[in-house]
């Protein structure tokens, strides 16, 4: 009796359910029921095909656990992200190689299959001065963060760019780091005449930017892109700065680092912060993102691993290391010191 009323209970559960975390404690609130559905009022644009849901972080999506797959799995929210396809022009094909090169031999391990994937071409310099328009937020298989589709409100060419958290579809964002043409024709300067909106999404040269704020997509050569702090809810902040020399920016792990004063930075804080905490349920679905399984040293033989051979779970009192011998915990990994 008590089994079959465990199973009626079972059957009545929803599907999935939507369980709060405190991982993102800098977000605000978002109510959902427990059906799944958000109570949070959607926003809408006229001049959009669809309807955008409003953004939930700190919040995840568990499923009833109706196969072994679903019982651990736990995905973030994101029912803002745009349903269709990319623009097809600002895609170019990706070829895998398995990890192996042009020899055939592997050279990096774990890595093969997965699903069929194009890459998107991302505006990393940000030359295009003037307003563009933030079309939709985008899916991109190729990294942990959110796309932003944007359309330049004179030319009307569309770009992507990484976009920063709580970026709505209709906001304006701008790139100074080229004088715009009417400064140009007046012969203007430009470090005196602009007046540059400190605002999420809008790319600047680490001078114009105060101290104390959070960046991210930072360049590390004057002309040229956007290289550090890329991934999922990365930033940085800018600790000190001025018109010439270096500016100091204190990243995400804790580094130091001095870059110069024209390199440029995109404001805010990247988007998708809950992708370290999602939990993929299953071995398939690494294989679905071209993971492919990994084996302990200690279970190799002599020939294959450093840690392989012997009785028993002993590594021969080896220092962790990987199959060529490269210390994997604690090694020195700089070939020349760090200058910067």
């Amino acid at each position: 009796m008590i089994l079959n009323s465990f199973r009626f209970t079972l059957s009545r559960l929803p599907r999935f359910t939507v369980i709060t975390t405190t991982v993102s404690p800098y977000f605000k609130s978002c109510s959902l029921t427990k059906f799944g559905q958000n109570s949070c009022s959607p926003t809408k644009f006229g001049q959009f095909p669809r309807a955008y849901a409003a953004n939930s972080p700190g919040q995840f999506k568990t499923y009833k656990p109706r196969t072994p797959g679903l019982r651990w799995l736990k995905r973030p929210i994101n029912d803002h992200l745009w349903k269709g396809k990319p623009v097809r022009k600002l895609t170019m094909a990706k070829r895998g190689t398995g990890g192996r090169n042009h020899h055939g031999h592997i050279t990096t391990r774990h890595r093969g299959g997965g699903h069929k994937r194009r890459i998107r071409i991302v505006d990393f310099h940000r030359w295009d001065a003037g307003s563009h328009e933030v079309i939709r937020i985008e899916y991109d298989p190729n990294r942990s963060a959110h796309l932003a589709l944007l359309q330049n409100q004179e030319t009307g060419k569309l770009t992507y760019i990484i976009a920063p958290h709580e970026l709505e579809p209709g906001t304006m964002v701008q790139s100074f780091r080229r004088p715009t043409e009417d400064q140009v024709k007046d012969n203007e300067d430009p470090s005196i005449t602009r007046v540059a909106a400190i605002e999420k999404g809008n790319c600047l040269p680490l001078k114009m930017i105060p101290v104390g704020t959070l960046v991210h997509c930072i360049g590390l050569k004057p002309n040229g892109p956007g290289i550090l702090c890329r991934a999922a809810g990365c930033s940085a902040q800018v600790i000190r700065t001025g018109e010439k020399g270096y500016a100091q920016v204190r990243l995400s792990s804790g580094e130091v680092r001095l870059i110069p004063v024209d390199c440029c930075a995109t404001v805010g804080t990247l988007s998708n912060p809950d992708h370290q905490h999602r939990t993929l349920g299953k071995a398939g679905r690494s294989r679905w993102l071209g993971i492919r399984p990994t084996v302990r040293g200690v279970a190799m033989n002599a020939c294959d691993h450093p840690h392989g051979g012997g009785r028993g779970k002993s590594k021969g009192n080896r220092h962790p290391c990987s199959p060529t011998g490269v210390l994997a915990k604690g090694g020195k990994t700089r070939k020349r010191p760090n200058r910067w």
